[in-house]
């Protein structure tokens, strides 16, 4: 369906704002996508995404800091979402000893585990951009890309 059809829009000024809001749109069906993927495990897709970033970097432990600049969404609260994995078990949080404003974090063998079975619904997730070969989704990374700047 195109972009003018879901949101009932005949026609756009031009060719930029048609893409931009497009990518607006694709953006938020996609994440729409993500939170029915991650209701079943109990997480959200930004806890999710904290968690891939702790896995990316075990064992080692990494600063609030460190997570809130590899978040994929920048707006999101680093500190609030830590929290409250650890308070599942996911994650492990503690002071520094030598810099009591540095909190250490680090993924549990629980969240190791939860990441796990997600991964096992990875395959699923990829069907939703079935529509795209390989080199289509190359252009689209280099487009987007381009777009950022």
């Amino acid at each position: 369906m195109s972009l003018e059809e879901e949101i009932q829009q005949k026609e756009f000024p031009n060719g930029m704002e048609k893409a931009l809001i497009n990518v607006i749109f694709t953006s938020g069906h996609f994440h729409s996508l993500n939170v029915k993927r991650f209701k079943p495990f109990g997480i959200s897709p930004e806890q999710f995404n904290v968690l891939r970033i702790l896995r990316g970097s075990h064992p080692k432990k990494l600063r609030l800091s460190d997570i809130s600049s590899r978040m994929l969404d920048k707006s999101s609260n680093a500190t609030r979402l830590v929290e409250k994995l650890r308070a599942k078990g996911l994650v492990t949080r503690v002071l520094c000893n030598v810099d009591r404003r540095q909190v250490d974090v680090g993924i549990t063998k629980s969240g190791l585990s939860l990441l796990s079975e997600i991964d096992l619904t990875t395959r699923e997730w990829f069907e939703k951009t079935k529509h795209l070969n390989e080199e289509e989704t190359t252009t689209l990374n280099f487009l987007l890309d381009k777009m950022r700047g």
